[in-house]
């Protein structure tokens, strides 16, 4: 099968979030799996291009944007370890600045910007000859594919045959673009843009709605999340648009990318360990310590690290460290360690606990590849007390290294994590339900009080090490998704 990914962001290229992690993990298993794929993203100012080898080619390829044409220079590249070709798409005017989104409030023009993208991923295509069977579009920044290719491309001999396929990884940002700037980018023009059209919502044009109507099949990422959105707050006003689609709409839990994300193999942490020999988190654990001028007569067995890698926002549950973490290093003998970056409050919040509370908090604030694996082999417990999570990652992480998660029963944390059972040694981490601090604390009480429990802690840990969340699992998913898909296509 012949696959395209496209994207706004590609791990190890371009990363702000899961996202990124996904769209670089899954072209790497549908290799593995035997089938031809390419990936087509923006050529960011700030991709390393000597970094990651990736060099310019001599094509250039003609992008029509409504009645003029506009240019792209194709830079060729891999996904590192693979033979997976990944085309960066040159264009001074959107994509030469410093950034992926233009965060917090977003570039001015990444209506233009994005809707670009969609339409160059068609004439990218053609120009390498590459007749894809499937076009996998992510999230609202390339869900434009989905209308040009039923409009602009489905009536050509080129893409005749080729199935879209839409996946949602969060349901918050939906892209809403002024309709007269949008649909005439686009090439679809005003005429198609009324009430009641599938490109219209509340007066202007929602992205992600468009992705979702236009799709041959669409996806989320994780079961729960796929239930949430169709039936609580959590479609943001598109529970209706999904349930119109309801029988073409899946859940598929992410998947890690073991080749990155392994205590076996890791090459960013201090050492490597096992489920059968786990000496080395210990050896993680101080010299993570050590590394942050702990002095070896302060490194306790009896003081666990709470870890948390994240981003510093009201979703990520940031209210509720707010409100218990003071508590928590008070009434019990743990540290805590952070690797985040986000709102100007919480960063605020997290430089004064660092400040008062010395080597029991270690904040670090920005984003650190290498100390984020570090984080989750030293720490002894995880914490994602999420206000939604469509799926998460990191929670896979940390039970991969033995790093005992504490989390919200949400979206794809439900699905991958279960409260431990002393009784049946069933479960692989803990849970709460309602979103307040004291529930939260709870959670974190019942782990404190099982770390100090070595027979009940080891199993823990076995539970979740044994676990396989692999994203070659999650890439065959996806492949049955794909043929799914490929039967509404007439032959």
């Amino acid at each position: 099968m012949n696959i395209i990914l496209t994207a706004a962001e590609v791990f190890p290229f371009a990363k702000v979030g899961g996202l990124g992690d996904v769209c670089g993990a899954l072209p790497k298993d549908w290799e593995r799996l035997g089938h031809n794929v390419i990936v087509i993203m923006p050529k960011y100012a700030n991709i390393d291009v000597h970094r990651w080898n990736i060099q310019p080619t001599d094509i250039i390829v003609a992008v029509p944007i409504d009645w003029w044409t506009e240019y792209a220079r194709l830079w060729k590249g891999y996904l590192p370890g693979t033979g997976v070709p990944v085309y960066f798409l040159e264009n001074a005017d959107y994509y030469d600045r410093w950034g992926i989104y233009g965060n917090p409030e977003g570039f001015y023009d990444n209506d233009r910007r994005f809707i670009f993208l969609c339409r160059a991923v068609f004439e990218t295509a053609k120009t390498l000859n590459f007749r894809p069977d499937v076009i996998f579009a992510n999230d609202y920044h390339t869900a434009f594919t989905m209308p040009m290719l039923k409009i602009h491309y489905r009536m050509t001999e080129f893409f005749g045959r080729t199935a879209g396929v839409y996946a949602i990884h969060n349901m918050v940002f939906q892209g809403h673009f002024d309709p007269y700037r949008a649909m005439t980018f686009a090439g679809f023009g005003m005429r198609e843009f009324y009430q009641g059209s599938w490109f219209e919502s509340y007066g202007v044009v929602n992205s992600m709605q468009v992705g979702i109507m236009f799709a041959d099949k669409i996806t989320t990422v994780s079961p729960r999340y796929a239930y949430e959105v169709r039936y609580t707050h959590e479609g943001y006003g598109l529970q209706g648009v999904i349930n119109a689609r309801g029988a073409d709409f899946i859940g598929i839990l992410n998947g890690v990318d073991y080749s990155v994300w392994n205590p076996e193999t890791d090459d960013k942490i201090y050492a490597h360990y096992s489920v059968n020999d786990l000496s080395g988190k210990l050896t993680n654990k101080y010299r993570f310590l050590k590394d942050w001028g702990i002095h070896e007569n302060d490194m306790r067995d009896d003081m666990p690290i709470i870890g948390m890698v994240t981003r510093l926002t009201d979703q990520k549950g940031m209210p509720l460290v707010e409100q218990a973490l003071e508590r928590l290093l008070y009434h019990y003998p743990v540290r805590f360690a952070l690797v985040g970056s986000g709102a100007e409050r919480y960063e605020r919040f997290f430089q004064y606990i660092r400040h008062k509370y010395g080597n029991r908090a270690l904040v670090y604030i920005g984003y650190n590849d290498v100390l984020a694996h570090r984080v989750e082999a030293a720490s002894d417990i995880y914490l994602m007390p999420s206000l939604f999570e469509p799926c998460g990652l990191n929670q896979m992480y940390s039970l991969k290294y033995g790093t005992v998660p504490v989390v919200r029963a949400v979206g794809g944390l439900a699905d991958t994590v279960s409260e431990y059972n002393p009784h049946t040694g069933e479960g692989n981490g803990f849970v709460f339900y309602e979103y307040n601090a004291g529930d939260m604390g709870y959670a974190l009480h019942r782990a404190i009080e099982y770390y100090f429990q070595k027979d009940h802690w080891l199993r823990i840990i076995r539970n979740g090490m044994l676990a396989n969340h692999s994203s070659l699992l999650c890439a065959q998913r996806y492949i049955d998704v794909f043929y799914w898909a490929l039967e509404k296509i007439p032959w």
